[in-house]
């Protein structure tokens, strides 16, 4: 092993390592969208009128 940079060495694992939590990413979006649906099937008749609020007040 000698005459071979230890940075050859380490290459295959600084790749591994900026791939990223893609398991954790795929977690994180489900858990998001579970929390709107949540919220959406608690709220929603708030939430539509809040819209439509919104709505009227920028036509004006």
């Amino acid at each position: 092993m000698e005459g071979r940079p230890m940075t050859a060495l380490r290459r295959p694992t600084a790749r591994r390592a900026e791939r990223g939590d893609v398991p954790g990413w795929v977690l994180i979006t489900l858990m998001t969208a579970a929390l709107v649906a949540a919220l959406w099937t608690v709220a929603e008749n708030q939430l539509v009128a809040l819209f439509q609020e919104a709505l009227a007040s920028v036509r004006g």
